[in-house]
């Protein structure tokens, strides 16, 4: 897929170099990877065009036509969509949004809390947490908190209804929103079912990323510049 993005790959093409049935090789990637095999293949392509947008010159119907978008328009909406910002933005503020918006409701909620862990010697850097309604980070979360070290979360008033936990980090020197090279770290949890005043106890670890984790989408916001304060802690919006 990343060796291709520009070309209109299909699922029967996928499936042929695997050498697996169409539908066997659907049922398989998504099983292993949490997400169809076409939703992968979208979620590399806006992950590239997040980074041509930050290293290169190139316009941004250059870009669209790079990660294998025939319109522009589609490719922007889509961008916006997953990453929280028009294509043009995103590279204007350096691939940060001010603050990440969690998604308002008014049900009355439950609550997710625990502990996240890290492998023994990882250096995560600030941890972002984020429940989803898909195991891909895009878009806004139902709620969100950003963690300054490994240890106890707590996310109240989430929405009800089924989402993922899906964390995130980076080396305390890297930068967030360019992260090929570096040693990102991933966890993921869920389903969850959110209940009314419920609660919901997560062992979270963090993990290597591997090639098979779906890529981050969503802008994350520049918490490193003006220092890590205490409302962070909190669940942004």
């Amino acid at each position: 897929m990343k060796k291709r993005l520009s070309e209109p790959l299909s699922i029967d093409d996928m499936a042929r170099f695997a050498m697996y049935s169409k539908f066997h090789f659907s049922r398989e990637f998504q099983r292993i990877t949490g997400i169809s095999p076409r939703r992968f293949l979208s979620a590399l392509r806006i992950q590239e065009a997040k980074r041509l947008l930050l290293t290169t010159d190139m316009t941004v119907t250059e870009i669209s036509s790079t990660v294998g978008y025939s319109s522009v328009g589609t490719f922007s909406s889509r961008f916006a969509n997953s990453v929280g910002l028009s294509p043009s933005a995103y590279r204007k503020f350096g691939g940060f949004v001010r603050k990440v918006k969690s998604v308002r409701s008014v049900e009355v909620g439950g609550s997710v809390y625990g502990s996240v862990s890290a492998p023994v010697g990882a250096d995560p850097g600030l941890i972002y947490l984020g429940l989803f309604p898909t195991r891909v980070p895009e878009g806004k979360p139902v709620s969100c908190i950003v963690l300054n070290h490994p240890g106890l979360f707590e996310m109240r008033d989430v929405p009800m209804g089924s989402w993922y936990l899906l964390g995130h980090s980076v080396p305390a020197a890297a930068h967030e929103a360019l992260t090929d090279g570096q040693a990102v770290h991933v966890g993921s949890a869920g389903p969850l079912e959110i209940r009314p005043r419920a609660a919901r106890d997560i062992d979270f670890r963090l993990r290597e990323v591997s090639v098979l984790d779906p890529p981050v989408l969503m802008a994350l916001q520049r918490v490193r510049s003006g220092g890590f304060t205490a409302d962070l802690m909190k669940a942004a919006g």
